[in-house]
């Protein structure tokens, strides 16, 4: 696991400043406190920092083949790299070391810009091809990696991380009013926008030729739902044998590494199997990592004691308060572009916690979206149905109060009584919307951006013909998680050096889910059925049957309670007119009504407070 960066003058012949690649680099350090490494070849600069798990000694980056011509740095693991160095060295090529980074430039000597296809792993990585004098950048297929990149003043810039890119003295910090019209729809923003104008993300399963002064992007992958359910009819019995062999498989191939891995354990089925196949897997004992609250109904760290109690792992504990939001600045930190996703502080705090123990650890993001984990999906499927009760709901849900309780009745029911009506893609996106379009535009006060449903509309038309629920969940897959969840893991485990890895983010893992008729997944109330019945035979009936909980922290209570001083003083007017992208009086409307009890709207306020806090470390220009 690294952090690259670099430059490319797009000229050919103007040689990038090799202080400005240094400075680019360091901003990079969290991720790779290891070992550091540069090249430069003309009109080219690479640079990395390196976490070391697989090759301590050997795997120095930048790697190159033989004669030194191609060059590469990668972030992130390639897990059949072993297979594919077999096969290359059978075919004549030559190795200097046992890293999984060297295969990459033997396998594009053979396959050209399509070596990417052949990997299975989390990758973004960058190849200068010195005989053609040309450029590749690449980002894994379900995007568990980031790649910034930027075309500005005639030279090419990418790196892991947008500070990387923030590094540079000419880089401009204009907002893109299009990400932030998205970051307030979803909190947090869409590939391939950035928060900045001068700077994009590559999408996952993305290459990016530079070559002869011009830049090209296209896709080489496209994990999703197909017309058809190929496992239709199958004995649920032998899909679930055959889903856990898969699954083992991919914990397997997660667990290569010359470091020890551990688990974030939640205490859900998800993070729960994981553990169990890392314990039946390894010949070490596993070392797992929870984390829970003081208020009962967001504690599962219950649950998790069952799985480590029962698998012998040696199991580490974090119990968080309301004063671990104040931390909130330093969080902000951590991450190189707003991220309004509140679990993002348990996520840094359980990090912060294994990285005192390993440098590796399993997580289950990837497994709601593509085995029906969660209660959007039973929404989805009632929606249809229920039309005719829009309005007896939405009355009965505005005489309930607001509660404070993790993912309430009352909230719930509101939630779904407002999409009711609407089309599947429509309402899916009501029900976890932040801000609707009419608070969008009294936020900003008038100035907008594109439509971001835009971006949920064009994934969701590349499956028609597929089942109507398994498109909902591609749009999750696509976007939610890469966006959200994965960002929120990859920088709050890389803020403390340590790498995460997440098994159900495996092609083998997908494939078979997206094979899977819709019962198999979702049936009425019931989620992640076939998943749950997989891992029977591996976990307490209490995981295997319990309530899906999630990893979110109580931050409506925290709200009305010791945080709301805080909240008012990121929030104060004085602090937006400073900024100048909130408008002060609608922002104040928010924090009172939810304060008031009136609605619950803990996630508009996390939301905005993470990019009030961003924009104290950023300088920025607010104005499009």
């Amino acid at each position: 696991m690294c952090g690259i960066c670099g430059l490319l003058a797009l000229d050919g012949a103007t040689r990038p400043d090799p202080a400005e690649l240094a400075a680019m680099n360091v901003t990079l350090v969290h991720r790779g406190p290891d070992d550091e490494g540069s090249y430069l070849d003309g009109p080219v600069g690479l640079a990395m920092r390196r976490l070391s798990i697989i090759d301590l000694a050997g795997g120095h980056q930048p790697l190159g083949n033989e004669d030194g011509t191609i060059q590469v740095v990668l972030n992130g693991e390639i897990y059949n790299y072993r297979e594919l160095r077999d096969d290359l060295a059978h075919r004549g090529h030559r190795f200097a070391t046992h890293s999984d980074t060297e295969v990459l430039v033997h396998l594009y000597e053979e396959r050209g810009d399509d070596f990417v296809t052949h990997l299975r792993g989390m990758f973004a990585l960058a190849l200068w091809d010195g005989r053609r004098r040309r450029l590749v950048l690449a980002r894994d297929r379900f995007g568990i990696k980031p790649l910034f990149w930027s075309d500005h003043g005639g030279m090419l810039a990418f790196g892991s991380e947008l500070r990387a890119l923030e590094a540079r003295r000419s880089f401009p910090r204009e907002l893109d009013p299009d990400a932030l019209e998205a970051y307030l729809a979803f909190n947090s923003i869409p590939a391939p926008l950035s928060v900045y104008r001068a700077a994009r993300k590559l999408p996952p399963g993305h290459v990016l030729v530079a070559e002869g002064g011009h830049v090209s992007t296209r896709r080489f992958a496209r994990p999703g739902p197909q017309p058809g359910e190929v496992r239709a009819g199958a004995p649920e019995e032998e899909l679930a044998s055959e889903l856990r062999a898969v699954l083992r498989d991919s914990v397997r191939a997660h667990l290569v590494a010359d470091v020890p891995v551990g688990v974030l354990l939640s205490g859900g089925v998800d993070s729960g199997a994981l553990c169990a196949l890392a314990a039946e897997e390894s010949t070490d004992r596993v070392m797992t990592f929870s984390v829970g609250f003081g208020d009962a109904s967001f504690n599962e760290l219950g649950n998790a004691r069952l799985v480590a109690e029962r698998y012998g792992t040696d199991h580490h504990e974090l119990v968080l308060e309301p004063d671990a939001a104040l931390l909130l600045p330093k969080l902000a930190e951590a991450f190189d572009e707003p991220l309004g996703d509140s679990s993002a502080l348990p996520t840094y705090l359980v990090s912060e916690l294994a990285a005192e123990h390993v440098k590796v650890v399993l997580s289950g993001e990837g497994a709601d979206e593509l085995f029906g984990g969660y209660y959007t999906y039973v929404a989805d499927l009632l929606s249809p149905r229920l039309g005719w009760a829009r309005g007896p709901l939405r009355a009965t849900a505005a005489l309930l109060p607001s509660s404070s309780r993790k993912v309430s009745f009352d909230y719930r029911l509101k939630r779904f009584a407002g999409g009711l009506g609407h089309d599947p893609l429509d309402a899916h996106h009501l029900w976890k919307e932040i801000f609707a379009p009419d608070a969008r535009a009294e936020l900003l006060d008038g100035r907008r951006g594109v439509d971001p449903l835009e971006a949920w509309r064009a994934r969701y038309s590349e499956t028609a013909g597929a089942d109507p629920l398994a498109r909902l969940q591609d749009v999750d897959l696509g976007i939610y998680l890469v966006d959200d969840l994965l960002v929120k893991t990859d920088r709050a485990s890389m803020s403390h050096s340590l790498e995460a890895r997440v098994p159900y983010l495996d092609e083998h893992v997908a494939r078979f889910a997206f094979e899977l008729p819709r019962d198999m997944k979702v049936k009425g109330f019931a989620k992640k059925r076939l998943l749950r019945r997989a891992v029977e035979p591996l976990l307490p009936e209490e995981i295997v049957q319990g309530r899906k909980q999630g990893f979110s922290i109580p931050a409506a209570a925290w709200l009305r309670g010791d945080l709301e001083p805080f909240a008012r003083d990121v929030l104060s007017p004085d602090a937006l007119r400073r900024h100048g992208v909130f408008d002060p009086a609608a922002v104040g409307s928010v924090i009172d009504r939810h304060v008031s009890g009136r609605e619950d709207l803990s996630r508009q306020i996390w939301g905005l407070m993470a990019f009030s806090l961003w924009l104290d470390r950023a300088r920025v220009t607010a104005s499009a």
